[in-house]
């Protein structure tokens, strides 16, 4: 009989860290039910930074899986996980050795190259992994990470206008605003102009509410296709909205891509940032 161990493991990188943490899932995959911690130690250019997080490893029995690229950084950091016998993966040193071997030439040693020549198709992907992960409410201590976060009824659009946006590099999350529910106090200490509301027509609401109860069940649920309580549910959200500053996008019969190039242009103002930065 297995059982499983627990074990950090730090991943340190003078860039973003994406090539060792892809690495690092890839072999975690090969090691079912295991309990791993992985701590992100990016963006580390300089070699006190690095020895410090070789040393935090060594204090508590960690391993280094590093995508360093800079020859001093790198022989620094090869040194003291020597002298502090700390388990530690070089990705990206034999690679080096073998390509630079036989090309006759050394490389760069400069971070986060991949990134600049990918960097739409990472931005993307990485918004991507983030509105997944923070959909309808998820993970809600992280809005603050989120470019923008949208609210509103159920089924005004907010899931697929963050998966559109997402597809644009854009960070988003969404939660449901319900009425007699206290709001999430993470959302409440948001900076207003990162949020937006999103409404739509009652009537609209109430078919598109009532396709979904006759697709998933045969059982009435009380309130949530009835016009008058969509009426008054989004009254209610309206006014929240109103007290908290929440700029508010009417949906109702727009296509999802409208109405994301509408939250689109909305950020540049508020953060700004031209639309071809986003």
């Amino acid at each position: 009989m297995t059982t499983t161990q627990s074990l950090p493991i730090i991943i340190l990188s003078g860039g973003t860290g994406r090539t060792a943490e892809q690495l690092l899932r890839a072999t975690l995959a090969q090691f079912p039910d295991n309990e791993v911690e992985m701590i992100p130690k990016t963006g580390i250019r300089s070699t006190d930074k690095a020895l410090k997080v070789v040393r935090e490893a060594s204090s508590m029995g960690a391993v280094i899986c590093h995508s360093l690229v800079d020859p001093k950084i790198r022989q620094a950091v090869q040194s003291e996980v020597r002298r502090l016998a700390v388990p530690c993966i070089d990705v990206l040193g034999p690679s080096l050795a073998l390509v630079g071997d036989h090309l006759h030439r050394q490389p760069r040693g400069r971070a986060g190259l991949l990134y600049e020549l990918h960097r739409d198709q990472l931005d993307r992907m990485a918004a991507m992994d983030f509105t997944l992960a923070h959909d309808d409410g998820k993970r809600i201590s992280e809005l603050k990470k989120a470019d923008v976060v949208l609210v509103g009824a159920s089924r005004t659009s907010k899931s697929v206008t963050c998966f559109y946006l997402a597809f644009r590099g854009i960070r988003a999350a969404n939660v449901p605003l319900i009425p007699n529910h206290p709001l999430p106090t993470e959302l409440l200490r948001l900076n207003s102009r990162r949020v937006i509301g999103l409404t739509m027509n009652a009537a609209h609401l109430e078919y598109i509410r009532q396709n979904r109860l006759d697709r998933m069940s045969n059982r009435p649920v009380p309130h949530y296709a009835n016009l008058r309580d969509i009426q008054a549910e989004l009254r209610e959200i309206r006014s929240v909205m109103l007290e908290h500053h929440w700029e508010c996008l009417d949906v109702s019969y727009k296509a999802t891509e409208e109405v994301a190039d509408r939250v689109v242009e909305m950020l540049p103002r508020r953060r700004g940032r031209k639309p071809s930065q986003l």
